[in-house]
């Protein structure tokens, strides 16, 4: 089959570092080109020094409006960060023809006809999608934690979240909470209760049970790694760990990436792979729900190629067989 060509839009940073990483690799798309103000003509591997030798792109600077438009562009992604999706899709006439998968959160509301690109929850949506909103990194973890729950009918009282992420989590930008000489053997909360992704998490919850209306209460911390994120979700649940099991692992067995354990699970289990290992436990009427991905790719650029995949009728995981680090 050709190629695909897809564009990059905001590439210096981590989420298109990630996506060069993945899609350089991937057997059925080609790059047309990865666009920065920041770092025009540069080399890639400039910026992302983990790509010399991998490639040869130079970062454009050329108007996006002729790269958006330029003949055999099939699909383009947005990583510059939220806010400036919503600017740049106002200000270009983006074919229809031309797919768009956003990474920033101006989309996941489904507003302008984009939908929502979570596809252990609707994938059948997306493959007919020309609009996706790629989920944030904690709202990833967090709904694949409760999806199953959700679709049976079972989350009958508050959910409680208490969840860690690494320092690339923040973006590329440096500020005092991702320099090393704080975030190093260093924790700490922050947007406890208020955090954005809460927003999609219920939209996602309430789309699977309209009647879930409790309180969702995380608290999310910085920890002192670079990437990964672990969620520690708990809910009241009647029934048994076995029946918990059996429900989760019916709900993912057609899900390539999203896993149930028997043992207990990690980060370094998921580090540099597009997997959710989720790990459930049965405590005096609460269900734990452990999930584990890498807040880069299964939480971002991974997932955002997951989603391409589905679109172009391509296997789910093409390009995307990724080992994790492990040790």
């Amino acid at each position: 089959m050709e190629k695909i060509n897809v564009g990059i839009i905001g590439g210096a940073g981590y989420t298109g570092g990630e996506l060069l990483r993945i899609l350089i690799n991937h057997p059925f798309v080609n790059v047309a080109f990865v666009h920065s103000k920041s770092q025009a003509g540069k080399p890639v591997w400039s910026t992302h020094t983990d790509l010399l030798g991998d490639t040869d792109l130079t970062f454009s600077g050329a108007e996006t409006t002729e790269l958006v438009a330029q003949e055999g562009l099939d699909a383009i992604f947005l990583c510059s960060g939220h806010g400036a999706s919503a600017t740049f899709m106002a200000d270009h006439d983006v074919s229809d023809d031309v797919m768009v998968i956003d990474l920033s959160a101006d989309f996941r509301d489904e507003h302008n006809d984009f939908v929502y690109g979570l596809p252990e929850l609707q994938r059948e949506r997306i493959q007919e999608a020309t609009r996706i909103a790629n989920p944030g990194c904690f709202a990833t973890s967090i709904q694949l934690a409760l999806l199953p729950l959700a679709k049976a009918g079972k989350l009958t009282d508050a959910v409680q979240v208490s969840a860690i992420t690494g320092s690339t989590g923040a973006g590329q930008a440096l500020v005092p909470t991702t320099g090393f000489t704080w975030r190093n053997n260093n924790v700490s909360i922050y947007k406890a209760f208020t955090h954005q992704h809460l927003a999609e998490i219920r939209q996602s919850l309430t789309q699977l049970e309209p009647d879930f209306k409790a309180a969702i209460n995380f608290v999310p911390y910085r920890g002192d790694f670079t990437r990964g994120i672990m969620a520690n979700v708990y809910t009241p649940f009647s029934g048994t760990l076995d029946e918990a099991k059996q429900l989760y692992k019916n709900y993912y067995g057609s899900h390539p990436f999203t896993h149930v354990s028997d043992n207990p699970v990690d980060v370094k289990q998921v580090v540099n792979t597009n997997k959710c290992l989720l790990h459930l436990e049965v405590h005096d009427g609460q269900l734990l729900i452990t999930s584990v991905i890498d807040n880069l790719t299964k939480g971002a650029s991974g997932q955002a190629v997951q989603n391409l995949n589905l679109v172009f009728g391509l296997p789910e995981d093409s390009g995307l067989r990724l080992k994790s680090v492990a040790f």
